[in-house]
């Protein structure tokens, strides 16, 4: 009865006020739509976010479980499906729910060779040893026997180093009428105001630096001889000592960039930092080979990794440098007369932490990189020569090369940047130019492994003594390390060469140091001999 009372106007308010209620409502309507929207993205990124950070979690479990329970080798060893393998109860391994599934890899299993009608044989004992001889007569022996021969018996005895004093002594002689006195003079002393002989400093560093025994743990073996050592002394020995040393592993230091082939590797090594007392800072060592010498030396800068440190050390450099894919060398792909070479090894490590994985495409590049260390295998077993090796890698190594750029070139778009493989791929083709160089000179080796195995000395050292006291101590030990480590691969004694050196270094012109290097010492001491 209202609505029929209505007046024209009254309607047309009525109608506008529903009209009005209506389009609020649509409008919180669309609010609520939108806010709900943002919700869902927000939930779908959050997500994301989530199934990234759990795929990098994965594969830093997948990592760190192999480092404590997988095998070290990286050799790659194709699995053959029907032979039985040890699972170590999945410590190895993810839980079934969370591996990546990938299709099956058939391949050929790998074979052992061995050599046909080869058995251990043990060596007979080096005839320069000296013999303690003990003859054994039988008991009761009649009357009449005759001795017809021997039976001998040799077996290895050791008594535990010897500390000797070594006494010098110079007479005097008052000459006749009251002219004087003559004595003859005191030779040249590697630390004159020192009791330490070359050969007992020489022991120390040695043991330290090539077997591993902090000063502390030698120290304690001298005590049990009755032989007491302050540690401050030895310290000081071990600075004077590095002194002395310094010209010669100078002159190392040149005649290795003086060559026209050298491999490049850092190492870590802990360093006490003097503005936060108790605690250490990494400080790195540039290690340096020469294949063409078969020498090395390292670098210590203060401790950096930085670029800077490699733009100073290589500054007169010309040749090629092998390295890994480290940012810091990237200036040199384009600096005159420098050819930067890759290191194959480090390619692979990323492929085989990879297989968990993607085992197909990871599989697939390892087999590839397995076939091109085979062509290496072959020339250092047949002893071929670099034009011969040059020869060999064209012909075999460099299609294998080109259709593995090709291969992956084609799995970068189908995989993701973050995942294992994929950065096992990116990092690969990043270097690739550099890794394939190789080929071009039989002399270059297919990876940086000869400056890896010449920092491992370093990397030992550290587990045991953990770190160096400042700055200077790490330096000092670039200087020992770079002596011994050039000794261990010209195969001469590290102990004898440096009593040697020590004792010749105070008197030796400056001008013919390189006589002294490892190597050249080495073919003086043949040519002697000879």
């Amino acid at each position: 009865m209202e609505a029929e009372n209505e007046t024209p106007e009254q309607v047309i308010e009525r109608l506008e006020k529903a009209l009005f209620d209506l389009s609020s409502a649509l409008a919180e309507k669309d609010t609520t739509i939108a806010e709900k929207d943002t919700t869902i993205a927000e939930k779908d990124a959050s997500i994301a976010n989530l199934e990234a950070r759990n795929e990098k979690l994965t594969n830093e479990l997948l990592y760190l479980r192999r480092q404590l329970f997988g095998r070290t080798s990286e050799r790659f060893i194709p699995q053959d499906p029907s032979q039985l393998t040890l699972a170590f109860d999945g410590l190895d391994e993810l839980p079934e729910e969370q591996q990546v599934k990938s299709e099956e890899v058939v391949v050929p299993s790998y074979t052992r060779r061995k050599e046909a009608g080869k058995k251990p044989v043990r060596e007979p004992l080096p005839e320069t040893l000296r013999r303690e001889e003990v003859v054994i007569e039988p008991e009761n022996i009649p009357e009449g026997a005759v001795r017809i021969g021997e039976e001998v018996t040799e077996k290895l005895e050791y008594n535990p180093g010897e500390v000797y004093v070594k006494r010098i002594v110079r007479p005097k002689y008052a000459l006749p009428q009251g002219e004087g006195v003559i004595i003859a003079p005191l030779p040249s002393q590697v630390l004159p105001r020192s009791n330490a002989g070359a050969s007992l400093l020489a022991h120390l560093l040695v043991s330290k630096y090539q077997d591993h025994l902090p000063f502390y743990r030698q120290l304690d073996i001298f005590r049990r001889q009755d032989i007491h050592l302050a540690a401050s002394t030895v310290n000081d020995w071990f600075a004077d000592t590095v002194d002395l040393l310094r010209p010669l592993y100078e002159t190392l230091k040149k005649a290795i960039l003086a060559t026209d082939y050298v491999q490049v590797d850092e190492g870590c090594i802990p360093v006490v930092d003097k503005d936060k007392p108790g605690t250490t800072r990494k400080g790195y060592h540039w290690l340096v080979k020469s294949p063409m010498i078969n020498q090395l030396f390292l670098h210590y800068q203060k401790g950096s990794r930085a670029r800077y440190v490699a733009v100073g050390l290589f500054y007169d450099f010309q040749g090629a440098m092998q390295t890994d894919g480290y940012s810091a060398y990237d200036i040199y792909e384009n600096k005159k007369g420098v050819l930067l070479l890759g290191c194959m090894a480090h390619a692979r490590r990323k492929f085989e932490n990879a297989l968990k994985n993607d085992a197909q495409r990871a599989g697939h590049a390892l087999k590839v990189m397995q076939a091109l260390y085979a062509v290496e295998r072959q020339a250092q077993e047949a002893k071929l020569s670099p034009e011969k090796t040059k020869e060999l890698r064209e012909t075999v190594s460099y299609p294998l090369l080109r259709e593995f750029e090709q291969w992956l070139l084609e799995q970068a778009v189908k995989v993701l940047p973050k995942s294992l493989i994929g950065q096992a791929i990116f990092y690969t083709y990043n270097i690739y130019p550099r890794l394939v160089r190789y080929v071009l000179d039989g002399r270059y080796q297919i990876d940086n492994n000869g400056a890896e195995n010449g920092i491992r000395a370093m990397v030992l050292g550290r587990k045991n003594y953990l770190f160096c006291g400042n700055d200077q101590a790490a330096e000092r030990t670039a200087v020992i390390y770079s002596l011994l480590g050039s000794c261990r691969l010209a195969d001469v004694n590290p102990e004898t060469w440096l009593t040697d050196v020590l004792n010749r270094l105070p008197d030796h012109s400056i001008l013919r140091l390189s006589e002294l290097l490892p190597i050249n010492w080495k073919a003086n001491k043949s040519n002697q001999q000879d």
